[in-house]
């Protein structure tokens, strides 16, 4: 992270794992579980942004609900589901270049997680709450 970062860009993380919508729910949850993180953008066929799971998604799902809470059945339905079936087509995004304070209002306001950084039509990053939890816990 740079010092006194200023724009989205500075602050975000680059490496974001993705999923294909016709990926099964089972992964969408292995990568959250393992990677530690609550937002995977979902790309179509050409490598475009079509659409984000987030763990909300996973654990409020009407199919996993009306499957039961058991582990056995929401193992099923996770394993059987298409993510295209569960994702937010309304994905707010950003840009590289957008301020930081824009960028927190924009999330404060929507009262989403993260955005999903655009740039030139392809994801170019993720910008979630934690990235600015980080930024208030770095010394000044």
């Amino acid at each position: 992270m740079k010092p006194n970062p200023t724009v989205v860009r500075d602050l975000m993380s680059a490496d974001v794992v993705t999923l294909g919508r016709n990926d099964k729910l089972a992964a969408a949850e292995d990568l959250m579980r393992l990677g530690r993180i609550r937002h995977l953008p979902v790309v179509d066929e050409d490598g475009g942004l079509a659409g984000i799971v987030s763990q909300r998604d996973l654990f409020h799902s009407g199919l996993i609900r009306a499957l039961g809470y058991g582990a056995h059945a929401q193992h099923h339905a996770l394993a059987t589901v298409a993510i295209k079936e569960a994702m937010n087509t309304d994905v707010v995004t950003t840009t590289p270049d957008t301020p930081l304070r824009d960028a927190a209002r924009t999330m404060f306001e929507r009262k989403i997680g993260c955005l999903v950084v655009v740039d030139g039509g392809r994801i170019a990053g993720i910008l979630a709450e934690s990235d600015f939890v980080k930024l208030a816990t770095q010394p000044a």
